[in-house]
């Protein structure tokens, strides 16, 4: 059990990728319309397995779940309404995230970002960053949580006071 503080970000040790799903599944279960998550690090850091494991929360455990690379965003609907999966790799222009959706999107039950950067000033303040790094063994991940703009996701989550 870690303990999070109530204010400022958070940092957890996780040693594997069960323990990255269950954060992704914890956070899903906090979610509320028009939450925005923005995934942060390199790449290789995990950012899509956390996706897939936050996606499959809503869809179910067996669901396909591919990697929006290529087609740079993935919708899904769920019973509580749409789940918007962007990479923003191979952006270059934050305009290209409008001419995707995604200022439809926030109007969604939420928005998952990789590579927020990509958006610049239009990366909404309103929002969870959720950063990614390598641990000390090949499975482990650092991963820092911090919410802005008001976003009470975290708490929601259970994640205000221990994980």
């Amino acid at each position: 059990m870690f303990a999070i503080p109530e204010s400022g970000p958070a940092i957890l040790v996780l040693p594997d990728e069960t323990a990255t799903i269950a954060l992704a599944r914890r956070l899903a279960a906090g979610v509320r319309q028009g939450d925005v998550i923005a995934l942060w690090g390199p790449l290789g850091a995990g950012k899509t397995a956390f996706a897939r494991a936050f996606i499959r929360s809503f869809i179910g455990e067996t669901e396909e779940v591919p990697s929006p690379t290529f087609s740079l965003v993935q919708t899904y609907d769920t019973d509580r309404g749409a789940l918007w999966h962007f990479d923003l790799y191979r952006t270059n222009d934050p305009e290209e995230s409008r001419e995707l959706g995604f200022d439809d999107a926030l109007s969604g039950l939420a928005v998952l970002i990789e590579w927020p950067e990509r958006l610049g000033s239009a990366l909404p303040g309103r929002r969870v960053d959720i950063r990614i790094s390598q641990g000390h063994t090949p499975d482990a991940r650092v991963v820092r949580l911090s919410a802005s703009g008001g976003n009470s996701l975290l708490s929601r989550a259970g994640l205000g006071v221990y994980f």
